[in-house]
């Protein structure tokens, strides 16, 4: 049995929340074109506004219309007015199978060389990652969905390509641009606090079919026209206040060795504000702890036992130290 076997397909279920969001363009301040080949792209805070809707919709599309995003004014760090809740009863296909942005594009050579990551459906379509070697999931849907956490327009020719991998026309691929120095982008990014965890718990060996349900929460930070500030804070959102529970099933002894190992502070790399971090190894990702990129606190819940294991803590003093925040 697959994981997906009695799901719908996600990219066909995507197309809904895309044409919906479509519909309601102007209301949520995204720009939707279509390119000369019949792509449509959707800017979402490049020449547009965009805004936390905008952010809240794309996360939910990027998550395969497998998650529930929504929005509170109070969460894990008190006083903090802004913060964001996912949930999904399909983590593994929601996080990991559509979420994760883990497809590497790229066009041209040098300084004007186009560079972006893919999120959303559309990668399992492609499967273009080792990682689908250990996810049971399949998409036969003939249209596809992209979220590309960039500042400019695809080149038309990387287009082409990714209709092509994807096996898809070009006017059936639709691309989602979010900046991470708008708010849209910032609510999309931090939206990942339940997928950071999924990907780590893979990284530690843990038997992802052993993971049932699972809840994440975290501050969203004000967004900063910086791209190195911008980044540094949505990550910072998860690693020092993201909150995640986890539903599992199996043995006492994994579940509370996933919930040891799981928090970001279990990670050399703990301790300063990403943005620091990543200006010290020169802005090359491949030389951070993968181990580090995971919520504070964590509580794995085992359902056949009944046991809870909890592990990590929230640190509003370096939170607050990243948002440039007094509270």
């Amino acid at each position: 049995m697959t994981l997906q076997e009695k799901l719908p397909s996600l990219n066909r279920e995507t197309r809904q929340l895309v044409e919906a969001m479509l519909a309601n363009a102007a209301s949520l301040r995204v720009q939707p074109q279509l390119m000369d080949n019949g792509v449509t792209v959707i800017d979402a805070g490049i020449n547009s506004l965009g805004g936390l809707e905008a952010g809240r919709r794309i996360a939910e599309i990027c998550m395969g219309g497998q998650g529930h995003v929504s929005l509170q004014a109070s969460g894990t760090v008190p006083g903090w007015g802004s913060n964001i809740t996912v949930h999904s009863n399909q983590p593994v296909v929601a996080c990991l199978g559509s979420q994760y942005a883990g497809w590497s594009l790229s066009h041209g050579e040098g300084k004007s060389a186009f560079h972006a990551l893919g999120s959303g459906p559309g990668r399992i379509l492609a499967r273009k990652e080792k990682l689908y070697d250990h996810l049971a999931i399949e998409d036969s849907a003939d249209c596809a969905t992209l979220v590309l956490e960039v500042d400019q327009l695809p080149p038309l020719e990387l287009t082409d390509r990714i209709a092509a991998d994807c096996g898809v026309a070009p006017e059936r691929l639709c691309l989602i641009l979010t900046p991470t120095r708008s708010l849209a982008g910032t609510t999309q990014v931090v939206a990942r606090v339940l997928e950071v965890a999924l990907h780590k718990a893979h990284e530690l060996g843990f038997e992802l079919d052993h993971i049932v349900d699972g809840m994440a929460t975290a501050p969203l930070p004000p967004p900063a026209p910086d791209f190195l500030q911008a980044m540094g804070r949505t990550n910072d959102a998860i690693l020092f206040a993201g909150q995640i529970q986890l539903f599992v099933t199996g043995e006492d002894s994994a579940a509370e060795a996933l919930a040891a190992k799981l928090p970001s502070s279990t990670s050399d790399d703990y301790g300063r504000p990403f943005a620091e971090i990543f200006k010290a190894v020169n802005y090359d990702f491949f030389k951070i702890d993968p181990l580090l990129f995971s919520p504070a606190r964590v509580m794995v819940s085992n359902l056949d036992t009944g046991r809870s294991f909890t592990q990590g803590a929230i640190d509003r003093e370096l939170l607050l130290l990243s948002f440039g925040v007094a509270l």
